[in-house]
Parts: C-alpha cells; sequence; structure tokens
C-alpha cells in the first residue's frame, strides 16, 4: 500500500486512535493541496510518540520520519485503529 494511502486514512486535524493497545492522540495537517503532510502521535497518559513529515514529488512518495526509525512510523500507518 502507499504511504499516501496510509496517511489519508487519517483524518483531518485531531483524533485519537489506538496502537499496540495503547490510546494516541494523533494530529494530521495537510499542505501544498494534499501532496505534504505533517503527522504527529503522542501516546496519551504515555511518552511514546509518532512523528513524520510526507511528500509527493515528481519522482515519487517521500517519507521523513523525524528522530526515529522509517520502519517505526510505517508499522504505526498500517496498525492504528481509530476509536469510535
Amino acid at each position: 500500500m502507499k504511504l499516501k494511502s496510509l496517511i489519508s486514512r487519517i483524518p483531518e486535524g485531531y483524533s485519537e486512535g489506538s496502537y499496540k493497545g495503547r490510546k494516541y492522540g494523533i494530529t494530521r495537517t495537510g499542505f501544498n493541496a494534499g501532496k505534504s503532510f505533517k503527522v504527529y502521535a503522542e501516546e496519551l497518559g504515555g511518552t511514546d510518540f509518532i512523528s513524520l513529515n510526507f511528500y509527493e514529488t515528481k519522482s515519487g512518495e517521500l517519507l521523513k520520519p523525524c528522530e526515529m526509525p522509517e520502519a517505526k512510523v510505517i508499522a504505526f500507518l498500517k496498525e492504528v485503529k481509530w476509536n469510535d
């Protein structure tokens, strides 16, 4: 699955979801007519966080995790579940 599709599953603005049994506050902000995004997720009541920037360029998708491994960011995007 393309990264943009994974990121687009996250609602614009603030939402809450769960990942690995922990609750997260998640913010997605879009820029450049939907060609770039910033995502920040913070574990509520804990210390974990996910932070990334995504860019859709002429040569393809570019993921820029902030101070964490790319694998951690991708796992979060694939596995996060939304709270109803």
